[in-house]
């Protein structure tokens, strides 16, 4: 701010003006950092997830059950697959009409990539119908 001139010869009344342009330098600046550092917060979310609770489904239909164990072993209706197995089984579902429900079950213990991967190929393959399974019992 300044309040009269550096040259008190040639303008002998005081200035009335403020200089805004610093402030809006300033202000854009942070703006800025804001937008660039905002999406960065939104992961850093530390979650417990609660339990789910629901009513059992009245099943009309053909299902299929699968299976992933902590080791990431994946079972078809209690059998154990090898390979490529599970991709040219989820094939031969989709072609049914009408296609099973596929009915996931996933050791708590299990990673999460290994249900994304089994999702992902049910998907890939054209199932549409998929449900996970749960355990009603509350942990003793």
């Amino acid at each position: 701010m300044a309040f009269g001139a550096f040259n008190h010869h040639r303008q002998k009344e005081a200035m009335a003006d403020i200089n805004v342009t610093p402030m809006v330098d300033v202000m854009l600046v942070l703006l800025v950092i804001f937008i660039l550092s905002a999406p960065m917060f939104t992961n850093a979310v530390s979650l417990d997830l609660p339990k789910a609770k629901a009513a059992a489904v009245q099943q009309g239909g053909a299902t299929v059950t699968v299976a992933i164990d902590a080791a990431g072993t994946v079972y078809w209706n209690e059998q154990a697959l090898k390979g490529d197995e599970l991709a040219q089984r989820l094939a031969a579902a989709a072609q049914r009409d009408p296609q099973p429900e596929l009915q996931l079950r996933a050791d708590r213990a299990t990673r999460y990539e290994a249900v994304a991967q089994l999702m992902a190929a049910a998907q890939a393959q054209g199932l549409t119908k998929l449900v996970f399974v749960t355990d009603p019992k509350e942990p003793k």
